[in-house]
């Protein structure tokens, strides 16, 4: 008689594919072709990862990603409604992201990598905006450094 099949433990993280992209570097005889994966992992309460590496396979690149979006936690203020504190606008190098909390209701309103790193932060009400330019890594570095600027908040009846 067989027996019943374990049932898969339900990860906390959820992980995302950001990008793969191909890179060639030129060396002395010839091309050398490697591939740039990008991977967030978020459980969507506050915790958010990013991860960037570089192989000569892409299920490799992937793996070391994720690896590397796990040791790369931070954790981020909700506030209730599931939006932002306060309005903040960060730039990373040509990247300039905008970020506004919003209303219950009004849904996440964010493009690209902004609304991946938003999802898997857990924010669902929030307003964005991406100027400069449309490289998904350099906008989900600057929401995710935009949001580790928030300040936590201290418990205020330890002053009282």
């Amino acid at each position: 008689m067989a027996q019943p099949r374990e049932e898969k433990q339900q990860k906390e993280f959820e992980e995302r594919l950001l990008e793969v992209r191909r890179v060639t570097r030129v060396t002395k005889g010839w091309r050398q072709l490697s591939f740039r994966a990008i991977m967030i992992v978020g459980n969507k309460k506050g915790k958010i990862g990013l991860g960037i590496w570089k192989a000569q396979d892409v299920v490799w690149a992937v793996n070391k990603a994720v690896h590397e979006a796990y040791k790369n936690l931070i954790e981020v203020p909700i506030e209730k409604g599931g939006t932002v504190p306060y309005a903040k606008t960060f730039k990373y190098k040509s990247a300039l992201v905008r970020i506004l909390p919003a209303a219950p209701g009004t849904g996440l309103k964010a493009w690209s990598s902004v609304r991946t790193v938003l999802e898997l932060a857990g924010y669902s009400n929030i307003l964005s905006k991406i100027i400069g330019t449309t490289n998904k890594l350099n906008n989900a570095l600057a929401t995710i450094r935009a949001l580790q600027t928030y300040k936590k908040k201290e418990n205020v009846a330890a002053w009282n």
